[in-house]
């Protein structure tokens, strides 16, 4: 997830290397060590920018709220884990699309406790333990990092970590609460329709020192489309202003919003480009999330993470994007393991795997997925 244009630079650069007259491929500094260079160089344009942008959008910035809704009736029924205490599906299915509606309008929507407190701890360690395990893995020469890490830019103090499904009940836990037990399923299904896919299913962390990201959308606007990608970002703590909350600008997921994104030489009558007047004057909104909170977001929507400017606390956002089922490629590297993506899972499937497994009935689909996870 979150790849941008300016590595297809990197890639290409780092690759030419001269011969030298003995016929090996080699320059006085190792190719790793030129790559690492020119990633440097890139990553120093866009910390600038990202100062930049910050200064044009610190007048205009205000907590993302969480949208309260009130449905009439909203019955209790017995869910997952029993107590009778879980809101009903028909309540549920309500207010999903009534967040569904500010979403569409606003390009983002704010849900509050999609997940329990004890299982945001509980899913907080299982991946950080498993970024370590991972590292380890990678070090050793077991795996590839892309087969644990997705790509991201500004990489110092950041990662995307891929998650697996079927090795563990951690990961299924947390899907089921969300999906099934709050609204967030049922919001992106009111969008969406019947068949969307498990496009990315991943965490993104940020340490201490991390680097405020560009603004960017993750998927382009393709002409006359509806949305492709909604994508649920779930806060596995509480993130603090000094953590480096997400920061969206609320209704620019539309084509007139992406036409003066990418004006960046045109002089408006201030002297700016259009795409610095339009991030100075949209509103911007922080994901300052409490644990156990979300906020899903239209692909489309410009975005960034902001720096972690805290001495020692990480920021972990669980995520998962889910694509209509008519949508091919949608301009965006999927942060997902290879094995999970090949299945192609369905909002639906993935729901009839989870109620089996709350039933006690075990979730066959996922831990068919587990024994093929690398």
């Amino acid at each position: 997830m979150r790849v941008f244009p300016i590595p297809l630079l990197f890639a290409w650069t780092s690759a030419f290397v001269p011969p030298d007259p003995r016929g090996h491929h080699t320059t006085r500094l190792e190719m790793s060590d030129v790559g690492d260079l020119l990633y440097q160089e890139q990553e120093n344009i866009l910390i600038r920018r990202g100062e930049l942008e910050e200064e044009l959008l610190a007048e205009n910035s205000s907590p993302l709220e969480a949208n309260v809704v009130k449905i009439r009736g909203a019955g209790k029924s017995g869910g997952f884990g029993g107590g009778g205490s879980k809101t009903s599906p028909a309540a549920l299915k309500a207010e999903g699309k009534a967040h569904a509606k500010v979403l569409k309008k606003d390009g983002v929507v704010r849900i509050d406790k999609v997940l329990s407190s004890d299982q945001a701890d509980t899913m907080r360690e299982y991946v950080l333990s498993l970024r370590e395990k991972s590292l380890e893995e990678i070090k050793s020469g077991k795996v590839q990092s892309l087969q644990r890490f997705a790509n991201v830019l500004l990489r110092k103090d950041r990662c995307d970590l891929t998650l697996p499904l079927g090795q563990d009940d951690v990961i299924a836990n947390s899907l089921n609460e969300v999906l099934r037990e709050s609204a967030a399923g049922q919001t992106i299904k009111a969008l969406l329709g019947k068949g969307s896919i498990l496009y990315e299913l991943s965490c993104l962390i940020s340490d201490p020192g991390s680097h405020r990201q560009n603004l960017h959308p993750d998927t382009p606007h393709f002409v006359g489309s509806e949305a492709v990608l909604y994508t649920c970002f779930i806060a596995l703590q509480d993130v603090r202003l000094n953590m480096g909350p997400t920061t969206w600008l609320p209704g620019t997921h539309t084509a007139e919003a992406h036409e003066a994104f990418q004006d960046g030489n045109s002089s408006s009558e201030g002297g700016e480009s259009k795409k610095d007047e339009l991030i100075r004057t949209a509103p911007s909104v922080l994901g300052l999330l409490p644990k156990g909170c979300c906020a899903i977001f239209d692909s489309r929507l410009l975005h960034c993470g902001t720096s972690n400017k805290s001495e020692n606390d990480s920021r972990a956002l669980f995520y998962f994007s889910f694509k209509g089922k008519k949508v091919g490629y949608p301009g965006n590297p999927a942060s997902i393991r290879p094995e999970i993506e090949r299945t192609q899972i369905t909002m639906e499937d993935l729901e009839e795997d989870l109620a089996s497994y709350s039933k006690g009935k075990g979730h066959p689909m996922i831990d068919q997925i587990g024994k093929s996870l690398r």
